[in-house]
């Protein structure tokens, strides 16, 4: 099995990770490592009103929320960076069209960022640029690999974008 996107037309958020090509086709479910935290912030932030695991991950569409990753393309060896197919990320935001899209990361939103030609987030939350016109996001990682940014100021954050989101939703 791999690892596929978790999507539909309309979602409140889009949630965008960049893990890596070699690693797509191994995964089952999203954010299923030790010691990520992602399921614990999506519902801790208000995103989602129950705490998900991982094997759960097709759930967040009741809720509004989408998954997917940057790598759109065959994966590149380990030694070389995922190759980003922006062309068709920007097919898939476009054809869902959902009220934000949210790098799950600053290295994802780097990542993109590069690959599209526009300018990296310099810290966290609403960029100045959108994806395929929707609103952009940026979290910060929810992997052990971040866990020296304590836990509470992380749920702080993706609240902030559960604010936001929910701000854009008021408007209409």
């Amino acid at each position: 099995m791999t690892l596929r996107d978790v999507v539909r037309p309309g979602l409140r958020v889009i949630v965008a990770g960049t893990i890596a090509a070699w690693d797509r086709a191994a995964q089952v479910h999203y954010y299923d490592s030790p010691g990520n935290k992602f399921w614990t912030l999506l519902h801790a932030s208000g995103l989602v009103p129950v705490e998900l695991a991982p094997e759960q991950d097709d759930e967040v569409l009741r809720f509004g929320v989408g998954l997917t990753d940057l790598v759109r393309t065959e994966p590149s060896p380990p030694s070389e960076p995922p190759r980003f197919d922006v062309a068709g990320f920007h097919r898939l935001i476009a054809r869902n069209r959902p009220r934000v899209l949210a790098f799950v990361s600053k290295t994802a939103a780097s990542s993109y960022a590069r690959a599209a030609g526009e300018r990296a987030p310099r810290g966290f939350g609403t960029l100045s640029w959108t994806v395929a016109g929707v609103p952009a996001f940026v979290l910060p990682g929810p992997s052990g690999a971040n866990n020296g940014m304590p836990l509470p100021l992380r749920i702080a954050m993706w609240s902030e974008l559960a604010d936001y989101v929910a701000a854009l939703e008021a408007r209409g």
